[in-house]
């Protein structure tokens, strides 16, 4: 009778914003967090970079203007973040379609899916930057 009602027991509860800094995310929360944050950021960018493909296809001269404000550091960077975002999206959700297509639930082979879910757009996002920012 006793064990029933000690406070022994540990409670399951929601975490709240100010509980983030102590929680531990698996590996696979985070490629599931950062698979959402790139969706929404190529979400936003979209109508930009649809702007700028359609003055770049207009004439040479806009051609010219595209290729001059896309020689700029900061614009660099900002399609850095976007070759980033399309490459960590795609192998987020190549690895989502193949663990539903799979039926991969172990926790192993869900934490190297998503070790290499989060690694490989990073590797493939640095070479492209070194390509993008005359490297090579």
């Amino acid at each position: 009778m006793s064990d029933l009602t000690s406070n022994d027991r540990k409670i399951y509860r929601n975490i709240g914003i100010a509980d983030l800094g102590h929680y531990r995310l698996p590996l696979a929360g985070i490629v599931s967090i950062l698979h959402r944050i790139s969706g929404l950021g190529m979400f936003l960018f979209l109508p930009f970079l649809l702007y700028l493909f359609k003055k770049s296809l207009t004439s040479e001269v806009s051609f010219k203007v595209f290729q001059s404000f896309t020689s700029h550091w900061y614009v660099k960077v900002i399609l850095l973040g976007l070759i980033w975002a399309f490459l960590h999206h795609l192998f987020a959700g190549v690895r989502h379609l193949f663990m539903d297509a799979h039926h991969l639930l172990e926790k192993e082979s869900g934490r190297h899916s998503a070790a290499a879910a989060l690694c490989l757009p990073i590797v493939i996002a640095l070479i492209a930057g070194a390509k993008l920012f005359g490297a090579f």
